[in-house]
């Protein structure tokens, strides 16, 4: 198989070192070609990936920004030919989306949404690792439904990166659900390190202190380039918040420890439903 990856960040590098390891042939395109001579020195890549090249690879991976990828696939449509699958592997969707189906449409070649579940809090090639999708869920968005043959024949060619679970849904629900799981967990994490009691907590800090801080460690342009893009979205999974963090804050407040009791337990039960425990 012959994958051209875009943007060997964390994303894209993981990507080219899983199909390396798996004895394909990768070529890369990045924005700082001293990360892409660096790949191919290393063994991560094979070359680099020009125009003239795109129209002979299997699988197109695009791992940059929403906006970048627009416009990578905006210059390279005519060049793509009917061979590539291309399937883009960005935080938020429905932007992205909008933009390449038609694309795909126009020019005749074959384009799916994707967002591979797995990431760190560290960004760029020096993190990357071949296993980083091992077991983990890809989210598929495809231009129809109701092809089983695509959908077969996407999760043939991103076999070698040994992602464990598939989920199929819309660019739409997608943005909606990880508003919730990955966006606001950011928001959160990053709001909650800038108490002025944080330069304090060593010898008062353990788990619960890691787990909430993990990804307070962000790349700020991306993240914000994503908020930004689905802020709808994530402006409700923020109220909601808001709304539950005033409730506690009101009984505390005005003394209230049955109300903060039940409150408290409310939140227990609601994480044995929502995990099945």
């Amino acid at each position: 198989m012959k994958v051209g990856i875009v943007g060997l960040g964390l994303i894209g590098g993981s990507f080219a070192k899983a199909y390396k390891v798996a004895g394909h042939t990768v070529l890369a395109w990045n924005r700082s070609k001293s990360v892409l001579d660096f790949a191919v020195l290393s063994g991560d890549a094979d070359g680099e990936l020009t125009k003239d090249q795109l129209c002979d690879c299997d699988l197109l991976l695009l791992c940059v920004y929403p906006q970048a990828a627009i416009d990578w696939l905006t210059e390279m449509a005519p060049h793509i030919g009917k061979k590539p699958v291309v399937i883009d592997c960005c935080g938020t969707k429905r932007v992205v989306c909008a933009a390449c189906f038609p694309l795909a449409e126009r020019y005749g070649f074959t384009y799916l949404g994707g967002h591979p579940m797995a990431g760190t809090h560290n960004s760029g090639l020096k993190y990357a690792r071949a296993n980083l999708y091992q077991g983990a869920p890809m989210v598929i968005v495809p231009p129809v439904f109701d092809d089983i043959e695509l959908l077969d024949r996407a999760k043939a060619l991103l076999a070698p990166a040994g992602f464990g679970h598939f989920s199929v849904t819309t660019a739409e629900k997608h943005d909606q659900m990880i508003a919730f799981t990955s966006q606001l967990t950011h928001v959160v994490s990053n709001a909650y390190i800038k108490s002025p009691t944080a330069s304090m907590h060593k010898g008062f800090s353990a788990g619960s202190y890691k787990d909430l801080t993990r990804v307070a460690w962000l790349n700020a342009p991306m993240w914000a380039e994503l908020f930004m893009e689905n802020k709808d979205f994530l402006l409700e999974e923020l109220n909601i918040l808001i709304e539950n963090l005033t409730a506690y804050k009101t009984a505390m407040e005005n003394d209230d420890q049955a109300t903060l009791t039940h409150l408290l337990d409310e939140g227990k039960r609601r994480k044995e439903e929502v995990d099945g425990r």
